[in-house]
C-alpha cells in the first residue's frame, strides 16, 4: 500500500508539472504571437517608406522601426535618374524580463513618381 501511495503521488507531481510547463509555453506563444503582429502591423503602416528610425512601445511590447534605402543599380539605366527606389523596412519588437525579441524585415520598391505624388500631397494639406 505504502508503494502504491509513492507512485501515486510521484505521478501527480510529474503530471502537475507537465501542465504548468504547458501552460507556460501557452503564454510564450501568445506572446510571440501579439509580437509579430505588432511588427507586421509597423511595416505596414510604412505606405511611402523614406529613411528614418522610430520606436516605440505598445502594452508591454516595445518596438522600433528602421527604414533604409537599397542601393539598386539594376533598376537604373546608366547615366539616367532613377525610376525605381528600394527600401528595406525592418521592425524588431521586444518583451518581457529576458526581452525577447521578434523581427520582421521586408523589401518595398516605390517609383519616382509615386514618390514625388506622396511628398507633394504632404506638403499641401494645412
Amino acid at each position: 500500500m505504502l508503494i502504491a501511495f509513492a507512485i501515486l503521488s510521484l505521478t501527480i507531481v510529474v503530471a502537475v508539472q507537465g501542465f504548468a510547463q504547458g501552460l507556460r509555453l501557452l503564454k510564450l506563444s501568445g506572446d510571440h504571437q501579439r509580437a509579430i503582429l505588432i511588427a507586421d502591423q509597423k511595416v505596414r503602416e510604412i505606405v511611402v517608406p523614406k529613411e528614418g528610425r522610430d520606436e516605440g512601445t505598445d502594452g508591454a511590447f516595445t518596438w522600433e522601426r528602421v527604414v533604409k534605402e537599397i542601393p539598386a543599380p539594376e533598376l537604373t539605366p546608366s547615366g539616367q535618374v532613377p525610376k525605381w527606389h528600394v527600401y528595406e523596412i525592418g521592425v524588431q519588437v521586444g518583451w518581457g524580463e529576458g526581452k525577447r525579441t521578434v523581427g520582421v524585415t521586408t523589401l518595398r520598391t516605390v517609383s519616382e513618381a509615386e514618390q514625388n505624388r506622396q511628398e507633394q500631397g504632404i506638403r499641401r494639406r494645412p
